[in-house]
């Protein structure tokens, strides 16, 4: 189940255990953060009961129901449908591909106890389009859903994603012949053309205290014929960004974490500041927003990342409302729609923030 921690072995562990990011008993960031962690002003379970104004909207946020777009080809070849958090359907030159798909309604091993989202997911997972691959970039509750994983399993769907993860897809009742783990700067290529790259990313893994760091984190590069797209993943600030952009780059559109940020958790997540900063060490591509507006993990207002990206990067940023499909090439302004929601408060419990008090003790 769910909350079981499980460990590879075989020929998976060996795989693992030649990677370059792998050392001792585990995967590490093999490249220097460029945001050293404010340990001094970790949040406490204090402070997620009764700090931050504004964590959740009062009501829900505007939705789409994207399929009558999803049944007509997209006019660029390029098309991105934001579903909340880091969870995107991306139409890449007629291939689809779905980024960390999260269905359940916490981000938790629990389903009676975590952070619950306070938005929904615009369509059911019954009513996706075919799908092409599922691209999972690490295995954190909030982009490795259990019962997300258990309905994608009966689609017969690939799944791409880093070394180790594997050992949940099986679990959970994915077959091993439609799994691909790949280590950074490994590559796959789909049989309709598009090609998927493992990059580096500065982050952790776990799913419980008993397998810290078992599994790798990475990034993901994705380029067809014609276009290509860049997933951060969850990461911190690091010069990962410019080799990336140098190695893989150009690239169309640039799908970057925003979202639950604190300066104590600076070297694992990137906030909006450091957004743009590794969006300018990419060099390339318009900006969307991912990892923000879905569930209430940080705190700060959950619509401070999108009003601080207005602020600062008005051009090349692509904003849609969840569930509206768009073509980045088309884009020419954004819409605040978040402004029409006004936030609420917080109304959690302190054992609902417990999880993501839990980060990794260095770097």
């Amino acid at each position: 189940m769910a909350l079981l921690a499980r460990h590879a072995a075989g020929l998976r562990l060996e795989r693992m255990q030649a990677s370059a990011q792998y050392a001792g008993d585990g995967f590490v960031n093999t490249y220097p953060s460029s945001t050293p962690r404010v340990t001094d002003d970790r949040p406490s379970l204090v402070d997620f009961v009764f700090r931050g104004e504004g964590r959740t909207p009062s009501k829900p946020l505007p939705s789409f129901d994207p399929r009558p777009n999803w049944v007509l080809p997209s006019e660029t070849g390029l098309r991105a449908t934001w579903l909340g958090h880091s969870t995107v359907l991306l139409e890449i030159d007629g291939v689809r591909v779905l980024t960390d798909p999260v269905w359940g309604q916490r981000a938790s091993p629990f389903s009676f106890l975590g952070p619950k989202r306070f938005q929904p997911v615009p369509v059911d997972i019954a009513q996706l389009p075919p799908l092409d691959a599922v691209l999972i970039s690490h295995d954190h509750y909030d982009h490795l859903d259990y019962p997300t994983i258990r309905a994608l399993a009966k689609l017969r769907v690939p799944f791409i994603t880093s070394l180790g993860v594997g050992v949940h897809l099986e679990a959970w009742g994915v077959p091993p012949e439609r799994i691909t783990e790949l280590d950074w700067w490994e590559s796959v290529t789909l049989p309709r053309g598009l090609t998927l790259t493992a990059a580096p990313s500065h982050h952790f893994s776990g799913r419980s205290l008993r397998d810290r760091n078992a599994t790798l984190w990475s990034s993901f590069a994705l380029r067809s014929e014609h276009h290509a797209v860049f997933f951060s993943g969850d990461t911190g600030l690091s010069p990962h960004f410019e080799e990336i952009g140098r190695r893989l780059g150009p690239f169309d559109l640039v799908m970057l974490e925003v979202g639950a940020f604190h300066p104590s958790w600076g070297s694992v997540h990137l906030g909006p500041d450091n957004a743009l900063a590794a969006w300018r060490q990419l060099g390339s591509g318009r900006l969307l927003p991912v990892h923000w507006g879905t569930f209430n993990l940080a705190l700060h207002p959950w619509q401070e990342p999108a009003e601080v990206l207005l602020a600062k990067a008005p051009e090349g940023l692509v904003m849609p409302r969840l569930g509206e499909p768009v073509e980045p090439e088309r884009v020419d302004t954004v819409l605040p729609w978040w402004r029409d929601v006004a936030p609420g408060h917080w109304q959690g419990s302190a054992l609902e923030a417990a999880e993501f008090l839990v980060l990794p003790a260095k770097d």
